[in-house]
Formats: C-alpha cells, structure tokens, sequence
C-alpha cells in the first residue's frame, strides 16, 4: 500500500517509478481524488462547529426573547443536520475508492532494480556450482521418478491435471529434504520455526498483497477462507495490527507448510513433471525488521537460501530480477535457479524479496524505536528455503546414475539413515 502524503509531496517521483514497471501515470487522478475527500473533511469540521455555535445562539436568542433570530438559527441547523450526513457519505465513498485504487498499485522498485520487460531481462548476479558431467545421457526428473515413487498417474486419477502422488523412495527424500532445511535455518541461522494456519481470512491475504488482485491465482473454500499460497502469507501477518518494540527486532520465521496454487496465469506451462503444482510444500522465511536494517537482511536471507542449495552440492546461479518480472509487493527480489541438467537450463528454486514498508502499511504494522513516541512501519522481507519439490527435482537430476538410481547429498544422508542411493523399488 502507498502513502498518499507521499505521492502528494513528489506525484512525479511516484510515476517514474510506476513507469519502470510499465505502467501508465497515477499521481494526477490520485491526488485529485485525495483533494476531494480533504475538501468535503474541512466542509464537514466547518459544518460541525457553525452547527455547535448556532446551537449555543439559540438558546442566547431564546433566553433574549428574540424569536426571529432563534428561528433563523434554527433554520440554518436543520440545514446543517440535514447537509453533514451527505458530506460524510460522499467522504467515505471518495476514502473508499481511494483506498481501492491505492491497493490495486504494486510496490515501487528500488532503484538498483533493472528495468524490463519479462525474465530475459533479469540480470545475473552470480553462479556458483559446476554442473555435473555425464557419461550417458542425463534425463528429465519425470523420467526418473516414477520408477522412485513420483505417481504423475495416480495423482491426476485423484485429483485432476498438477496434482502428483508422492512415494516411497520419493516422499522420503522429500521428507528429509523439508526436515534439512527448517533444521538448518533454524539451527544455524537463528529463524524461529511455526506452524502456522493454512486457511486465512480476506484481509489477511490483502495484508501481504494477494488480494483484491490476484485472488484468481489462489483457492477459496466454501465459508470465505483462503487456502494460503504460501506461509509467507501467514507467517508475515503474525504482526498485522501491532506495535512491537524496537528491541523485539529482528524478527525472523521460518514454516514448512503446504501451499496451493491455482496456477490460473500459467496455463500450458510445465505441465509434465513436478515443477509446477496445484499442492506443494515450501520452507518459507519471513524476516520483520527496522527500515535501517532492511537492505542487510535481503542480503542475509538469500545468502541463507545459497548455503541451503551449497551444503546440498547443487549448481545455481543468483539473478535479481527486473521491474517486469518481479511480484506485486516486491520492491526488489532475487531469484535462485538451479540448474538442472535434464532440461540443460536453470529453473528457479527460491525467490527472496524485500517489500519495504508496502505489505506492514496494508497490515498495519509497526514499531516504537527506542526512546521515542511516535511508531513506525516495518520492512517486511520473505524468501524460499526452499521450495521442496523442486528441491527434489534437482537431487534427482543432478545426482542421476546410468542405472536409473539417484545417489543421495552427504547431508541428507543422516535423515535417511546412512542411505547413500534410491533405487526402485
């Protein structure tokens, strides 16, 4: 969400960011719909207290015994009775549509942000990794796992088309991939580990930018509530309508939950295989912090989501993302791919965002720094830890052998109990 006071301050300021993302000017219509909703404020403050002091008056002309003026007093309060009551619906109905338009606009992007189009316009930042050498042909992950317990069949039987069942030698990869990455983030990088909800209400999807715009991107159950996309959602809005104290920052967290997606913007994309689902789970990181300590935290948290995919021996490249390709609340992200060598292409594995103060305006969260009064905005910032799946789908690519087995990462090892290899069963 944006502060109308600022765009007021430097409209042109405001539709220079807004033309990196590609969008058409906003200040004008903005601040003009702002001036009017200021003006009929002022008209009704003016009303209110020309009616008060024409009330005292009545009763002074009364006491005088000089009907005339009381009956002229009377007249005008009765039109000011009648009057203010429009004037406040009218205010209400310009706050209102103010509000809407304001909360349709994504957030600006910072300015080391590069300006594009789509993701060829994505700039790298760095690589790390070899990739690794073959002596036969390495194959796609969806040729790989079926016989390891990747169930495309059953699931879409189940469920219809992005919908997989996961077994045996599969779902214990999967499993200890989720349980190595809550331990590590936890463990050596200090994120608190929650459980959160997996159904929310409206504003809690509006807080972190998932509504009103994109609500055909997620699933609505029958009673109103939201199945969450990602814990992001819920994790970030443990802080929605509160003022925490300066000394409870940073607040890092860290969730392994299901996610679900409708997927309504990606049709006939990556319809085979793993990589892109109605149901997944995700190691989600959500960082709460003061404004001063939001760029060392983006940095802090992607490094975090790097050493995940180090310590698992995976090639992957950091790219940060331009002005068309970042997402609605971002005001700068970084993206993780991984390659994958079946494909012979990186794909994305994780996303790392700073939000700055958009998504704590639209919860209404904030902070009191130390020995002040006033309270501020927090930054908000959430990344990938990450995402399991696709997580999977680069062990099994990357870590192939001729005979249709995958060789397991030494750190996964220990949640398999020695398990160096799956192999079909």
């Amino acid at each position: 969400m944006h502060d109308i006071r600022l765009i007021r301050e430097n409209p042109e300021a405001f539709d220079a960011a807004l033309a990196k993302r590609g969008l058409s000017p906003h200040a004008a219509e903005l601040v003009s719909l702002d001036e009017r909703r200021r003006a009929l404020i002022t008209e009704a403050q003016a009303g209110q207290a020309r009616r008060n002091e024409a009330s005292k008056a009545i009763g002074a002309a009364k006491a005088a015994k000089d009907e005339a003026t009381a009956t002229t007093l009377m007249a005008e309060v009765a039109i000011l009775k009648e009057r203010l009551p429009a004037i406040e619906a009218e205010e209400k109905e310009l706050g209102e549509a103010l509000h809407r338009q304001l909360a349709a606009i994504p957030n600006l992007p910072l300015a080391d942000v590069p300006q594009g189009a789509d993701e060829e316009d994505n700039a790298l930042v760095h690589d790390r990794g070899t990739p690794p050498t073959f002596s036969f042909a390495p194959k796609e992950h969806d040729a790989i796992g079926p016989a390891l317990g990747l169930d495309f069949e059953t699931g879409a039987a189940m469920s219809g088309a992005r919908f997989t069942l996961v077994r045996g030698a599969a779902a214990k990869l999967h499993r200890a991939l989720g349980q190595f990455m809550l331990d590590t983030l936890a463990g050596e990088h200090g994120y608190e580990q929650v459980i959160p909800p997996l159904l929310v209400r409206d504003e809690v999807m509006f807080g972190t930018g998932q509504l009103p715009k994109f609500a055909e991107d997620s699933f609505r159950t029958t009673d109103g509530r939201w199945l969450i996309p990602t814990s992001e959602v819920s994790l970030t809005n443990i802080v929605r309508e509160k003022i925490l104290s300066e000394a409870e920052l940073p607040l890092r967290l860290t969730a392994l939950t299901p996610c679900f997606r409708s997927e309504a913007g990606s049709a006939g994309r990556d319809t085979r295989g793993f990589i892109r689902q109605h149901q997944f789970e995700k190691v989600e990181m959500v960082s709460i912090v003061t404004p001063e300590a939001s760029e060392a935290e983006h940095e802090r948290m992607t490094a975090c989501a790097e050493g995940l995919l180090d310590a698992l021996g995976l090639p992957f490249r950091r790219m940060k993302l331009c002005t068309g390709d970042m997402g609605f609340s971002a005001a700068r992200t970084y993206d993780l791919e991984v390659w994958l060598p079946g494909q012979a292409r990186y794909r994305e594995i994780s996303s790392c965002s700073t939000c700055t103060d958009f998504q704590a305006r639209r919860m209404n969260a904030r902070y009191r720094p130390e020995g002040e009064k006033a309270t501020r905005f927090v930054h908000t910032l959430n990344g990938s830890g990450l995402a399991v799946g696709r997580t999977l789908v680069a062990v099994f690519e990357n870590y192939q052998q001729e005979d249709g087995s995958v060789a397991i990462p030494d750190v996964l090892q220990p949640y398999l109990k020695g398990l160096n290899r799956l192999e079909a069963a």
